[in-house]
């Protein structure tokens, strides 16, 4: 578990380049698109969108691997290999699974260190923070006519 978000991984490699996220020390600039990276595996694996190397056959659609892009072709032929085992909902990927189970369980692993309140998404963990940070999400409104 990372100390400082408790987002929670299954093994170390993955959680010691997550917790690189929380330094800001980012070394490995993309000159394509001026994207920046922690890590040289992050960086290297970014790089395979700009070359195409992981591209999708029926959209085109560049990606990082092999793994996501097997990921991103279940989207184009509606595989749903993540059955739920309360309810039998389907998903593509197997942390919609895990997102979705919290559902039933009431589990909320994500906890707010500044007023203890408990969260079933990371995302919404963050979006929580805004009510201490002050920092408000803006909206680009279309001018009314």
């Amino acid at each position: 578990m990372c100390t400082v978000c408790d987002k929670r991984f299954t093994t170390k490699q993955p959680l010691n380049v997550h917790r690189e996220r929380h330094t800001g020390g980012k070394t490995y600039l993309c000159h394509e698109c001026k994207k920046c990276f922690t890590t040289e595996i992050s960086f290297y694996k970014h790089m395979n969108i700009h070359t195409s190397k992981y591209k999708c056959t029926e959209c085109g659609r560049c990606c990082q691997d092999s793994n996501i892009l097997a990921i991103h072709r279940r989207s184009h032929s509606g595989e749903k290999l993540f059955k739920c085992t309360v309810c039998s909902k389907q998903f593509t990927r197997s942390g919609h699974l895990v997102m979705h189970s919290r559902i039933h369980s009431v589990e909320k692993p994500y906890n707010c260190h500044l007023c203890g309140k408990t969260f079933s998404q990371s995302s919404v963990l963050h979006s929580h923070m805004r009510v201490h940070t002050g920092d408000k999400l803006t909206r680009v409104l279309e001018p009314s006519h």
